[in-house]
């Protein structure tokens, strides 16, 4: 999904808000009643969800924002952390009076986060959030390699090394010359740029995002203990098929977090909350927008 993609319905109208450092966040609505916002997860825009937007727009009014870095949300600034996240969504929460938010795999541990000092926030749904619980020096020791090869211009390379640092890739990647990793990446860029089209969000693109995704989990790991301070009435979504480094965590806040209900779809994978595409062929975004539905109404 690409932000080009955006303005395919004519019902979806584009909106911005000032965060509390002055960066400008841009958001995505269509739908009538309630509000929820949509928060997208890493490589991906505020049009990562449309297809789960448009379902839930006959009952809900979907707000999509574009995180920092992406869209036409303004830049992350130099003091990124998990709190430029919280007051960026603060800020759509308190213009659009939104009180249900959902977010998946880093945006879900950054909401998670909000739901703790945001009482605007009474219901949050989150799909296989990016909450590191074992193994953090090597989920997290990508990051040093992923900011050189960057910086020389290397951009299939960092996105192989963030690809195996995190563990995003079937295990034959595991066995794989990094060489040969990194030469097939560069071909699907490659394809992808060719037909890329103006404001498109490419694997390029989306690149440097990385890094700020890293830094994220970092600053995240290890904190389940502070998600018992969570009022808000919580959803845990995860996929049998999910990444499974991230079932600890789900597990985790399962037992401390007060008010907590958890899901499990058969046979979906991490990225099953996005719209279908070559990128996401296995997205069932119908399928997490039926349970929203239900948790959002209740």
């Amino acid at each position: 999904m690409t932000t080009h993609e955006l303005p395919r319905t004519a019902d979806l109208t584009t909106d911005f808000v000032i965060s509390d450092d002055g960066t400008r966040i841009a958001y995505h609505s269509i739908g009538h009643g309630p509000g929820i916002v949509l928060l997208h997860g890493s490589m991906e825009t505020a049009g990562s969800h449309l297809a789960m937007a448009e379902a839930l727009a006959d009952a809900f009014t979907v707000h999509l924002p574009d995180r920092r870095g992406r869209g036409q949300s303004g830049p992350y600034g130099d003091d990124y952390s998990v709190r430029k996240e919280v007051e960026d969504l603060d800020a759509v929460l308190r213009k659009t009076s939104a009180h249900c938010v959902f977010g998946v795999s880093a945006s879900g541990v950054a909401v998670l986060e909000a739901a703790r000092t945001l009482p605007a926030i009474h219901k949050v749904a989150v799909y296989e959030p990016a909450l590191l619980l074992e193994d953090v020096p090597r989920l997290t020791g990508w990051i040093g390699r992923f900011d050189r090869e960057m910086a020389e211009g290397k951009v299939a390379a960092a996105l192989v090394t963030s690809m195996l640092g995190l563990r995003l890739g079937p295990p034959i990647m595991n066995v794989m010359p990094r060489g040969l990793l990194t030469w097939m990446t560069g071909l699907l860029m490659k394809s992808e740029d060719k037909h890329a089209k103006p404001g498109d969000a490419t694997m390029r693109t989306l690149a440097p995002t990385l890094h700020y995704e890293g830094v994220l989990l970092t600053e995240m790991a290890d904190t389940l203990d502070r998600f018992a301070d969570v009022r808000a009435d919580v959803l845990l979504l995860g996929g049998s098929k999910g990444l499974p480094f991230l079932k600890p965590a789900l597990s985790g806040l399962e037992k401390i977090v007060p008010n907590v209900e958890r899901i499990e779809f058969p046979g979906l994978d991490h990225d099953a909350s996005g719209d279908v595409g070559k990128r996401n062929p296995a997205g069932r975004p119908d399928v997490v927008a039926a349970e929203l539905r239900r948790f959002f109404t209740a």
